[in-house]
């Protein structure tokens, strides 16, 4: 398959190729399988790796133009909206191997903040260039489909999350949901380190700082998890995921 004349192909350095997608190890979780060699070098000569983002600081912010979408390559993020009285909604949180920026394909605008939650690193992909692309390859369309609808998935848990369940019900699925993703990832499932704060946990729960302290501090003293800061054990995940499955629907 030739590439398109549409599409810019850049000349590829010495630390491009030790960092591009066909030899990256997350590449499963953020493109399809079975590309061919041809079609991985077209998708090496669009996507720009390893850009750096410091811990603090804004992938991209609500309002400004839509250009990429990028895939988390290490690190954490934040997605939020702020309030018109300056309050803090936080939306999503993602992981090495996630895709975000997917808020502004609609509208060519971004629709919340973006910030890194430690100093991460971000691969960028060029959604004009991408889509053309895309449109030569399907299964990477296809891919590009399941990613979003993964994103509405995660919308409906979040929103099974406040309406139906009580604080220690959000706080065991927000764990759960946790060990789960980080298990995809090839990590540790029941030993992990929080990222976010617990202000920015009740945030996303819709709970209180003060109940979000109070659950965990719970979780331990029944011996469900242990807690140390932000490093979280869970030594009985069996009676957290009883808590969720009990929950009404």
């Amino acid at each position: 398959m030739s590439i398109s004349p549409s599409i810019p192909v850049r000349e590829v350095g010495l630390k491009h190729l030790r960092q591009a997608c066909s030899n990256c190890s997350l590449r499963e979780l953020c493109l399809p399988l079975g590309l061919s060699a041809e079609e991985m070098r077209q998708v090496d000569a669009l996507v720009s790796q390893g850009r750096p983002i410091k811990r603090g600081e804004a992938l991209y912010r609500a309002g400004e133009p839509f250009h990429a979408l990028y895939a988390v390559r290490l690190g954490f993020f934040k997605t939020s909206v702020v309030s018109e009285d300056g309050r803090e909604q936080v939306t999503g949180f993602h992981m090495t191997g996630d895709l975000i920026g997917m808020d502004a394909i609609s509208s060519d605008r971004h629709t919340c903040d973006a910030i890194a939650l430690e100093d991460s690193e971000v691969c960028e992909l060029p959604f004009t260039e991408m889509e053309t692309l895309a449109r030569k390859i399907p299964s990477l369309q296809h891919h590009f489909y399941k990613m979003m609808s993964r994103e509405i998935v995660r919308d409906h848990g979040v929103m099974l999350l406040l309406g139906n369940m009580k604080a220690e019900e959000r706080i065991a699925a927000f764990l759960l949901n946790l060990s789960q993703r980080f298990a995809l990832r090839g990590y540790a499932s029941s030993s992990f380190h929080l990222r976010m704060t617990r202000e920015e946990i009740g945030s996303y729960l819709g709970l209180k700082l003060e109940t979000v302290s109070r659950t965990l501090s719970k979780f331990q003293e029944q011996g469900h998890i242990k807690v140390q800061n932000r490093l979280i054990e869970l030594l009985d995940p069996n009676a957290l995921k009883h808590l969720v499955s009990n929950c009404p629907d």
